[in-house]
């Protein structure tokens, strides 16, 4: 067994003698003791304390030695949890040499021991660990010092102060204690080691005052942790007060509410909250909600019996169980599956959309073949006022589905998509599981209006936290922040609107099924109007079908005069202001069999024309070529003007262009440049001559690469001082090679043209298979003429222009060649 080499203690493990002290000899006992570790209690010299000892071999020593020897050697073991102590290293350095003076065994095989702690010893050496552990100590002798001098006597009586301060406060400790420790001051180091036995010191810092040898040191700590324990009692007594009346003020209201429900039992009342828990259960049971939902919904309600209905938690609870129980788990609506049936309300309600009636037809097809079928997410797409809306509400009608709109236009928090977390004040659900309480079944048509225009920031994305909702991979698990459980929506059909695809995230636009709706024709417009909006607003005025007639010519002059748009929305709002003007007369007490309204009288109801129709150019004109373009609204054709001056070269746009339109004149002027010998154009023009390049209404902002064409051909009309055709419009993306691509819109483009009176359109080559998009009664009345090659708008637009086909030399080429002067260039192959 290894031996300690700590040395004996000497005279500098105390206080040095003075004058009034004296050194006590230890109490007789040995140095070599058997030792007792202790876990929880630390035992002081002089002090009798109580314990119960549980270890097997700490029972085992008190057994084989305590009939002999009586006195031990307790020491504090230094980690709680390791079974026995086998080294030093494993006790403390300062421990007591304690005299056993009673012995009980206890039935559960314990033994209740009592200690008279005797003097301070310091663990020298290990003498024996097994069957239990032996020591070598060394008595400390501790300088004692007279409680009469005028610095121990002021602690002690500050200490003794504290000690009944906090005996006063603190009801876990006897009165009896001050007494006991008045009749027993014997000088400060016991009076410091009676005050730590009584208190309730942690035992760390009773260990320090034990190993604390010198008794004012001793004394003084004590004093500091005798402030920090009454500090700590003070909180814990306000603590407890709190408790204490939050305790009283339950029970009183408990007490309080018992008697009511008795007097309530004795009257014959019900009690409101029993009645309201029992109906909520067997609408529970009633409700036949996914088994995590009923689980959830079945533990609120357990949490609501224990609550008390004045309680705020009670009103969140409750509401949380009723949204629970209100939206709709299984109810479904039965499809009506008469296809015929179906395709006549929808054109009943509608004029034209006939791919988006297609689409519907097939919906119910496979329904029909099939049974079942999963969501489908259908989206929208054209210019405002077509019907995308109210399409979606003849829809619903056609299927036999509840229809249900959410706008989510401007919708910046994905919140209002997923749901408020419930530990926010005010949580709510978001707006899908709200729409689909409203619908009251699990396959109604959800519109979702305006996803377009949906934005994001710091508060979220809500794009985002569409692409769970309209995945049919993902929706039948959709998780409302709010309801936190899953809920199928796999079943419900999602029609959203969009006047734009560019602003959609792409990941969202690939969950949906784009189907565009163009802007409608003169003659379109004309039956929808005849058919349906005439009817409506007469209906909204007050007025009968006796009491006006709109004639043909009067809708043709409003939807030429005073509108100007792709849908119809402002149509029916001119139409409503001729019906009020009616109105007005017939309030006032004109009498009249009947209001006519034709083009001759229009402007006595709605003023004077609103809009001029596009002019298109009265005659051919040098350097100015008519374009078509495309806008939210619907197509319009777009005058390009280009001219010259005297100058150095430079090239001039204007017209409020983007940065693909620049960019479309400055290939334009590329490719005429790179080609003027072919087209008859003098080189020295581009050195000798400044270009400028202008798009009229200069106010209204224009991009896209669909000019291209047309400003090819303005700017060889300037150039070759050959006017353009009057009668032609063109459009198509013309690359630095002269090759015409294909463009969008072309429907749109062509009605434009059709309106302003022209009958030539030329488009691109791989346009051709969309005018069979075009109405046939335009068609019938344009003549297309469809390029692969810039050069063939050039021949059909500029009037006696002579431009080579590939292979063939041009004009200006051969009088060069005639006249000597340059080479003639490559022809192509």
């Amino acid at each position: 067994m290894a031996k300690d080499t700590r040395k004996s203690p000497t005279k500098k493990d105390g206080a040095e003698p003075s004058r009034g002290t004296r050194i006590l000899e230890h109490a007789g006992f040995p140095n070599r003791l058997p030792v007792l570790p202790l876990l929880t209690v630390v035992v002081f010299p002089f002090n009798v304390l109580s314990f119960i000892v549980r270890k097997a071999h700490n029972i085992q020593l008190l057994e084989e030695v305590g009939d002999g020897e009586r006195v031990f050697c307790l020491i504090g073991q230094r980690d709680l949890d390791q079974e026995k102590p086998h080294t030093l290293e494993d006790l403390y350095d300062i421990g007591v040499a304690a005299r056993l003076i009673h012995r009980m065994n206890l039935p559960d095989n314990t033994v209740q021991v009592t200690f008279q702690g005797l003097q301070r010893v310091r663990a020298v050496n290990l003498l024996q660990t097994e069957p239990y552990m032996r020591m070598e100590v060394d008595p400390i002798l501790t300088p004692e010092i007279k409680a009469s001098d005028v610095e121990v006597s002021g602690l002690m009586g500050v200490a003794l102060q504290l000690f009944e301060q906090l005996v006063n406060n603190d009801p876990s400790y006897s009165d009896e204690l001050t007494a006991i420790l008045r009749m027993n001051i014997k000088g400060p180091g016991r009076f410091a080691d009676m005050i730590a036995t009584f208190i309730s010191f942690p035992l760390q810092i009773k260990h320090e005052l034990l190993g604390e040898l010198d008794p004012i040191a001793r004394l003084k700590k004590l004093i500091e942790y005798l402030e920090l324990e009454i500090k700590k009692s003070a909180v814990e007594q306000d603590v407890n007060k709190q408790v204490q009346v939050n305790i009283e003020k339950n029970q009183r209201e408990y007490i309080l509410r018992q008697q009511l429900s008795a007097i309530k039992k004795e009257l014959g009342e019900e009690d409101a909250q029993e009645a309201e828990i029992a109906k909520l259960q067997a609408r529970l049971k009633e409700a036949k909600l996914p088994e995590q939902a009923a689980k959830a919904c079945a533990d609120e309600i357990k949490r609501l019996e224990m609550i008390s209905p004045a309680s705020a938690e009670y009103t969140v609870i409750r509401n949380y169980v009723e949204w629970l129980l209100t939206v709709p788990w299984t109810k479904a609506s039965e499809d009506k599956l008469d296809l015929k049936k179906a395709r006549e309300v929808l054109d009943q309600r509608h004029f034209g959309l006939d791919e988006v009636k297609d689409r519907i037809i097939e919906f119910l097809a496979v329904l029909k073949l099939k049974g079942e079928i999963g969501g489908s997410i259908l989206c929208l797409q054209g210019p405002p006022g077509v019907g995308k809306t109210s399409l979606g509400r003849g829809i619903a009608e056609a299927l036999g589905r509840s229809f249900q709109r959410i706008s989510v236009g401007g919708l910046r928090d994905d919140n209002e998509i997923m749901g408020h977390r419930r530990t926010y004040v005010g949580a709510m659900p978001g707006k899908i599981i709200d729409a689909m309480k409203r619908a009251e079944t699990v396959n109604p048509l959800l519109m979702i209006d305006e996803i377009d225009k949906m934005g994001s920031d710091f508060r979220g994305d809500p794009a985002s936290a569409m692409l769970e909702v309209l995945d049919p991979e993902q929706n039948s698990t959709f998780t409302d922040r709010y309801l936190d459980v899953p809920y199928d929506l796999s079943k419900v059909m999602f029609i959203c609107t969009a006047n734009s695809l560019d602003t959609i995230p792409r990941p969202l636009l690939d969950r949906m099924e784009v189907i565009k709706i163009s802007g409608y024709t003169r003659m379109e417009k004309f039956h929808i109007a005849h058919d349906h909006l005439i009817k409506r607003q007469l209906d909204a005025n007050g007025l009968k079908k006796s009491d006006l007639t709109l004639r043909d010519d009067a809708l043709y002059s409003i939807i030429d005069r005073y509108t100007r748009e792709a849908g119809v929305r402002n149509l029916e709002r001119t139409i409503g202001q001729v019906c009020r003007k009616v109105a007005v007369r017939l309030a006032h007490g004109k009498k009249a069999k009947k209001f006519a309204v034709s083009a001759r009288n229009i402007e006595e109801y709605l003023g004077p024309a609103k809009v001029t129709p596009d002019p298109r150019l009265s005659s051919a004109e040098v350097g100015v070529a008519t374009g078509l373009a495309w806008t939210p609204v619907g197509g319009e054709i777009l005058f390009i003007e280009a001219t010259r001056y005297p100058g150095k070269g430079k090239v001039v746009v204007t017209g409020h262009l983007g940065e693909v339109m620049q960019e479309s004149v400055q290939a334009a002027l590329s490719y005429v440049r790179a080609n003027a010998e072919s087209l008859g154009i003098e080189n020295k023009v581009f050195e000798e001559y400044d270009i400028h390049v202008h798009f009229p209404e200069g106010a209204t902002p224009k991009d896209g690469p669909s000019a291209g064409v047309t400003i090819v051909t303005a700017i060889t009309s300037l150039l070759t001082e050959r006017p353009v055709r009057p009668d032609i419009a063109m459009t198509g993306e013309v690359t630095l090679r002269g090759k015409v691509l294909a463009i969008g819109g072309v429907k749109e483009k062509v009605l434009a043209a059709h309106r302003a009176g022209i009958n030539h359109v030329l488009l691109p080559k791989d346009n051709q298979k969309d005018i069979v998009d075009i109405p046939q009664e335009v068609r019938k009345e344009m003549i297309f003429i469809f390029s692969e090659d810039v050069k063939t708008n050039i021949r059909e637009a500029i009037i006696d222009i002579v431009v080579p086909k590939d292979g063939m030399k041009s004009k200006l080429i051969v009088e060069k060649e005639k006249s000597g002067k340059g080479d003639a260039p490559a022809t192509r192959a």
